[in-house]
């Protein structure tokens, strides 16, 4: 019989999308894979393949709703575990793992009080609150983003973050150093834009010398509210740009730029490590545990990328960066390498290693 693996996940498209890649490998690999999540996890699982049993499981967030919902919250948790505890008795997992968010919460108490092989991965520089809640009820923490920021007397295991298979296409795609000839930069805030980078980015390009601006094109992710605006500033100025709410071909983009700039989520960060190319990354400041951060520190030291706050993300300090950048072939072409260098191409194969070994463990 083939073992049982049940992953825990859910809330957003960044706890999803690498459960979603071990879930492949896993199946590959001849073993039944189950995930456990709630409604609005259970939005992203489209993309999960048709052997995948999805259990929907009672779950909510303080974070959201007013005074009554908030009380009904503990209620709908408690529910969750028992009908994950119920499952589990029924089902007898090999191992489950946790990719944080609040939806992971029942199956990932159910598996520590029946003592089930557990792990959970984290995919930013600092654990998020249900990873937290867990990080000394586990097995194992599998590591995204190195190094994470872990409690006292608890040690991770670096396996990177799982990426799309569209990026690993583009592994190490030859990086083209800015020249005087066509340049690409590509411009994002997450999947849905960030108004900074429309209010910042285009005019620090126009402001760039002539030499420099001439050369440029642009690809710019941006809300839709600002789509109009941010196409006609461009416009008006001269500037090669294609602006969109949303790109399908990321990872061709990505690997045709001379240059990234970009919010600092743990899944961008992986994309241009594993493509290799030069980033400046702009954290989002309203981050509670300052993660995105944390996400870009290992570029930055390694001399990656270059890390600007938002607070200091001002038009002139910018058009002086991209200068700068822009101006040093052989420098952007070592950021490159090194950004490559930080990459972990095989961090699927790692977290499938991880849980092998954890269910192995497990019959002893």
């Amino acid at each position: 019989m083939a073992p049982l693996l049940i992953i825990a996940a859910g809330g957003t498209g960044g706890h999803m999308f690498p459960a979603q890649a071990l879930a492949e490998a896993m199946l590959e690999k001849g073993w039944c894979v189950h995930l456990s999540t709630d409604a609005r996890g259970a939005r992203y699982t489209g993309g999960f393949p048709d052997a995948v049993e999805v259990n929907v499981v009672g779950s909510a967030t303080f974070a959201r709703g007013g005074i009554m919902q908030k009380l009904v919250v503990p209620l709908r948790i408690v529910g969750g575990i028992a009908a994950a505890k119920w499952r589990m008795l029924r089902d007898r997992p090999a191992v489950v793992v946790g990719f944080g968010g609040y939806p992971a919460i029942p199956a990932m108490t159910a598996a520590w009080a029946l003592r089930v092989p557990r792990m959970i991965h984290e995919q930013n520089g600092v654990l998020g609150r249900v990873n937290q809640l867990f990080a000394k009820r586990v097995n194992q923490i599998a590591c995204g983003t190195w190094p994470t920021e872990l409690p006292g007397a608890v040690e991770g295991v670096h396996t990177g973050n799982p990426v799309r298979a569209a990026i690993l296409e583009h592994t190490g795609s030859p990086y083209i150093p800015p020249g005087d000839y066509p340049m690409s930069i590509l411009v994002m805030g997450g999947s849905q834009g960030a108004r900074v980078m429309s209010d910042i980015v285009p005019p620090a390009i126009t402001a760039l010398p002539e030499h420099i601006r001439r050369n440029i094109r642009v690809s710019h992710q941006a809300r839709p509210e600002d789509l109009e605006r941010v196409s006609a500033y461009y416009e008006a100025e001269l500037i090669s740009a294609q602006v969109q709410t949303f790109f399908e071909d990321v990872p061709r983009r990505m690997a045709d730029a001379q240059l990234v700039i970009s919010r600092s989520g743990a899944s961008t960060v992986a994309d241009v490590s594993i493509i290799g190319r030069p980033a400046i990354w702009v954290p989002y400041a309203g981050a509670i545990r300052d993660e995105q951060t944390a996400n870009a520190r290992q570029l930055v030291e390694a001399g990656a990328a270059v890390l600007m706050p938002e607070a200091e993300f001002e038009v002139a300090a910018l058009t002086a960066k991209l200068t700068e950048l822009l101006s040093d072939e052989i420098g952007m072409l070592q950021m490159a390498q090194k950004a490559l260098a930080c990459g972990v191409p095989d961090a699927t194969t790692r977290l499938v290693q991880l849980v092998e070994n954890l269910a192995e463990a497990g019959k002893k």
